[in-house]
């Protein structure tokens, strides 16, 4: 962190926690909690895979009765402890918010309490964010081919304590970004969902043509209500003039490149691997908007990306035959590509099979007719992540200077926060 402020104070996280009547403590062991205990409706478990960027990714989240809640409730997570993985990407934190109070810290994962008394948990979040405590933890964690973390390693963790005035107005200002950029997401979620809902109704569901069937009234404009045929043929059970195809009629899957990461030169081209964005080049491979899918690793994932791309060999990128890419990329999107898995020892996924898979044929006019529908909401949604690019990137240069004291934060009051 350099020369740090006099009123500052530079020790660890584990000091942090005790003096504060905090702990450091890892979730129950494999053996407290077996895979047959989960249940569909409970109390959420925070496994390694929901630890986000600073938050708790809820979607797939394991579940457990209120039995074991009660048997394993010293792991029970409250508001203001902070979660890691102890394996894998143990850089990745999640500060637990008022809405997951009471969850449980789950098999493989590490809670960080700082106590009632002790440093401000939004802040301390943040401070454990920072590129070089982040880089501190993966170097010290155990293990070349998967890194474990532990109480231990954690514990010496470098720490920072400004003075708690600071501490809260840190928290405040980076906060307001996060929940910024977090009601972003949830926005551009419900407009993704938007076009997937459509494009089932459409497409898969065929309700068009059933309403039609059915004598119910229009709920599309007369346009594009006309494009629509009015029964659904026996032989087929596709609606009438719709063909019968397969995703090779639609597109070809294209081989990625390799690109080490040490040849890797600045650029304005997003490189993608099976597990999504990794870095930026300054060469593409496939010019914008891009559809990727993986292909090793994280089998079947499937990405849409306005920018020019640089696809690297862990993934397929596609070239359309019929219809646009934002059409193909709904296609991919109903398809159950994660479950096509045909390599034990690492996951991959054969084209060869996946150009095998069904989807019908609407025709040119209809499946135009949905890209133009759909394009104002996919134009939102780029005007929405270019804004989260740019607030991501503002927190980011924000929290390397106001947790090393490089910006000061001067006359603090609740309600106003001056920095210098």
């Amino acid at each position: 962190f350099g020369l740090l402020p006099d009123d500052w104070e530079y020790t660890t996280l584990g000091v942090a926690c005790n003096r504060g009547g905090g702990d450091i403590q890892t979730g129950p062991f494999g053996s407290q909690l077996h895979a047959s205990d989960y249940v569909d409706v409970g109390i959420p478990s925070i496994m390694p895979q929901n630890i986000g960027d600073n938050r708790i990714n809820v979607e797939g989240i394991a579940r457990i009765g209120s039995d074991d809640a009660s048997r394993l409730n010293r792991y029970l997570v409250r508001e203001g402890d902070i979660v890691y993985s102890r394996r894998g990407d143990v850089e990745r934190r999640a500060l637990v918010r008022s809405a997951e109070d009471g969850w449980l810290c789950g098999t493989g994962c590490l809670r960080v309490r700082l106590g009632e008394n002790g440093v401000d948990p939004g802040y301390a979040s943040y401070l454990l964010g920072h590129p070089s405590i982040r880089e501190w933890i993966v170097r010290h964690a155990h293990g070349a081919t998967m890194p474990n973390l532990n109480t231990s390693i954690l514990s010496a963790c470098p720490f920072v304590i400004p003075p708690n005035a600071e501490q809260r107005a840190i928290a405040y200002i980076l906060g307001t970004l996060d929940e910024k950029i977090e009601l972003n997401r949830l926005m551009n979620g419900t407009l993704e969902a938007t076009a997937r809902v459509i494009f089932k109704d459409w497409f898969i569901d065929f309700g068009p043509t059933r309403a039609k069937m059915e004598g119910r009234k229009s709920y599309l404009p007369e346009r594009l209500w006309s494009l629509f045929p009015d029964k659904l043929l026996d032989a087929t059970g596709l609606p009438k003039n719709w063909k019968s195809s397969t995703l090779g009629d639609y597109m070809t899957l294209a081989y990625g490149k390799s690109l080490p990461a040490k040849t890797r030169r600045p650029g304005q081209v997003a490189v993608y691997g099976s597990g999504g964005f990794v870095d930026f080049h300054d060469e593409a491979l496939a010019s914008g908007p891009a559809v990727i899918v993986g292909r090793k690793g994280t089998v079947g994932s499937v990405y849409y990306e306005d920018r020019s791309v640089f696809p690297i060999d862990t993934v397929f990128y596609v070239v359309p035959k019929r219809g646009t890419r934002l059409f193909c990329y709904q296609i991919l999107l109903t398809q159950p590509l994660g479950d096509m898995n045909t390599d034990a020892a690492v996951p991959g996924l054969n084209r060869t099979n996946v150009y095998r898979l069904e989807f019908p044929w609407p025709g040119t006019e209809l499946s135009d007719a949905y890209h133009e529908l759909i394009a104002p909401i996919w134009k939102r949604r780029s005007v929405i992540l270019k804004e989260i690019e740019v607030l991501s990137q503002i927190r980011d240069v924000l929290l390397l200077n106001l947790v090393s004291g490089k910006i000061r934060i001067l006359c603090i009051s609740e309600e106003n926060y001056n920095v210098e």
